[in-house]
């Protein structure tokens, strides 16, 4: 695989079992370019430590006087230049290509796992773990993967030479084959304190990373409440723990380096004064001294390689077990689908087979990009009794913020977290493909996220072609968004080319709110689910908004999750959700007069406040028992009187918020 080739057509099923397995996984995944690198490796080292013998040859021939051995020494040296040029090169080239193709193969691997996984990675897997995996994690683990075959040709070089000095002078060469394993193995004692080290290096490193994103991603509401003061010193304190500990990591990898110096130079003095001895007494020429030493000078090239395995090994292992730990991450249901998609026997929720009114069940044919036809008919949760018939606007009021996120989720089918499925049509959607699933179905949560680029290239999304652009954007109120977006881009005439900064940061909590919107009702799905729409957005744009989705999605099924009395009051169907069951069903107006508990939750009344109005019906349920004498016209006239102050209550909350 070359760089131009990338990326990887199937980057493969990856071994993350553990770090050690997810590196050996990469290594052996990438064993032609490794082989590669290994013999222009070997040929680089081999030609670097022939110099020596080169040299020590000439030396000898001009000491003997011999011009035949020192042409010979002069054409050998020429040889071993062009040939360590060569390894070299090509060395570096392949070496690079193993790092990069590594680097690419690990970053499409945690892409695909994050679109598999969806919202449901950040809800396993810390925020500030994610952008460390994929950013400064990807790059370690290449190094480390592409250093291997490097360190591997320099430890067969090393092998090659200490047997050639010990062939061709065996006295210094018993003295280096001594010496080079305690030079190799004197760091390895120094090694376990230097991971520990550099683990909390980057552990500390991560904290401060997710620290950071998480206050860029909320500054806005630090600003409005004064508290970008405090998160500015915890980031600070962050900081500079951050630094203490690189700083001590520093420390120990310096004294490593130290070692690796001190210890050739001993042992390069130790055959020194023997060879001299050696020379002195004459058992050995001045030549083969000559290329003793060089040999020995030489070989501190290839050692370095060393302690550069060391170093890869210790900053990749804790990288790829947090790789690993991501990619080992596995959706609770299968993402490929059962592949059924006839309705099973009937059930609370499924309906006739439909032909063009609410509550019917035919497949639905299938939008471009997807396989097979679409269920449709009515949405039906089994764990809440939650149903949403087909065609209507359904609005469910949940006094829990996360049971309703959790819910939501579990409407489009394949949630993060394992349980009876929501059928559409009385078709199980976790048994659809999830492509398939989101396609029938489209979630839109309480924190959209809008992606940077122009507002056409949001709106571009696969789509029935029902409902165009312009139409969203007016049913969603956009008219001031589109104002904004037009007046911040330079040179933007069509709001439609305007550009949208990353997250929409330059736009308001009500304005991304309402660009999410109109991309969702652009889709255009069998079924929209959406999760607080508007929980940003003013009373009157809310409640044009309410008029604007509905008439938009007449004949579609929509399910919204609000506590807004302006939404509610607009849905044809809502649904009072208490302690995770289905309590009541009805409209707005019937449950604000019939049910105390969802009278609470959506009025936001106080305990005092739901006293009074249970000793007011009870007082009203005796008038009427009194009889039609008494008050032959109390129990309408109380009536009255309640939804007028039920109402006014309401209309307070509204001009409140």
């Amino acid at each position: 695989m070359q760089i131009q080739d990338l990326p990887f057509p199937d980057p493969g099923a990856p071994d993350a079992r553990s770090g050690p397995r997810f590196l050996w996984w990469l290594f052996r995944n990438q064993l032609g370019g490794q082989l590669k690198s290994l013999a222009w490796g070997l040929l680089h080292f081999a030609s670097v430590s022939a110099l020596p013998f080169c040299v020590g040859l000439a030396v000898q021939a001009v000491v003997d006087r011999s011009g035949g051995r020192l042409a010979l020494a002069g054409a050998l040296l020429a040889v071993c230049c062009a040939g360590n040029a060569l390894g070299d090169t090509f060395l570096h080239r392949a070496a690079i290509t193993n790092w990069i193709t590594a680097a690419a193969r690990v970053q499409q691997l945690l892409a695909r796992k994050a679109a598999l996984l969806g919202s449901a990675l950040t809800r396993r897997v810390a925020a500030g773990e994610v952008v460390a995996v994929s950013t400064g994690d990807v790059e370690k683990i290449g190094w480390f993967v592409e250093a291997v075959s490097r360190f591997t040709a320099a430890a067969l070089t090393i092998v090659l030479v200490c047997v050639g000095l010990l062939l061709y002078q065996p006295s210094l060469g018993i003295v280096v084959i001594i010496g080079l394993p305690v030079l190799a193995l004197a760091v390895l004692p120094l090694l376990p304190r230097a991971t520990r080290r550099a683990d909390v290096q980057r552990e500390k490193a991560g904290r401060a990373t997710e620290l950071a994103s998480d206050t860029v991603a909320g500054l806005r509401v630090l600003r409005g409440i004064g508290g970008e003061q405090l998160f500015l010193d915890r980031y600070r304190r962050a900081s500079q723990e951050v630094r203490h500990a690189a700083v001590r990591s520093a420390r120990m990898w310096s004294l490593i380096s130290a070692i690796q110096v001190l210890l050739p130079g001993l042992l390069l003095i130790a055959v020194v004064w023997h060879g001299v001895h050696l020379a002195r007494d004459g058992r050995i020429g001045v030549g083969e001294l000559v290329t003793v030493y060089s040999s020995v000078m030489i070989l501190t090239y290839p050692l370095r390689h060393f302690e550069e395995i060391a170093m890869a090994y210790s900053f990749s292992r804790p990288s790829a077990r947090r790789a690993a730990r991501v990619l080992s991450l596995e959706r609770a249901t299968d993402a490929g689908g059962s592949g059924r998609s006839e309705p099973r026997t009937s059930e609370p929720g499924t309906s006739e087979p439909r032909t063009s009114k609410p509550g019917t069940s035919e497949p639905r044919t299938s939008k471009p990009g997807t396989a097979g036809a679409l269920p449709s008919g009515d949405l039906y949760d089994p764990e809440t009794g939650l149903l949403a018939p087909a065609g209507l606007l359904t609005a469910v009021v949940c006094g829990d913020p996360d049971a309703a996120g959790r819910l939501a989720e579990r409407l489009g089918g394949h949630p993060s977290e394992r349980g009876t499925p929501v059928s559409l049509g009385g078709v199980p959607l976790d048994e659809l493909p999830l492509e398939s699933a989101r396609t029938a179905v489209l979630v839109q949560d309480k924190d959209p996220v809008l992606l940077s680029g122009t507002l056409r290239d949001l709106l571009d999304v696969p789509a029935s072609g029902a409902v165009g652009a312009a139409q969203a954007l007016a049913a969603a109120q956009c008219e001031d968004v589109l104002a904004a977006l037009v007046q911040g881009s330079v040179g933007a005439e069509d709001p439609m080319d305007a550009r949208i900064t990353e997250r929409g940061r330059s736009l308001s909590g009500g304005q991304r709110q309402r660009l999410a919107l109109a991309w969702s009702l652009v889709t255009d799905p069998e079924v929209l689910v959406l999760d607080e729409p508007t929980s940003a957005v003013d009373s009157h744009t809310e409640a044009r908004i309410a008029d604007g989705v509905r008439g938009l999605r007449q004949g579609r099924t929509t399910v919204v999750f609000t506590s807004s009395p302006l939404l509610l009051d607009r849905a044809e169907r809502v649904v009072f959700l208490h302690e995770g069951e289905a309590a009541a069903v009805g409209t707005h107006r019937d449950l604000v007069r019939g049910d105390p508990r969802y009278r609470a939750v959506v009025t936001r009344e106080t305990d005092e406040e739901a006293v009074g109005h249970r000793e007011e019906q009870a007082a009203l349920s005796r008038l009427a028992d009194d009889g039609p004498r008494r008050a032959p016209s109390g129990d309408a006239l109380g009536n009255d009187r309640l939804d007028d102050d039920v109402l006014h209550r309401l209309e307070e909350i509204e001009e409140t918020a």
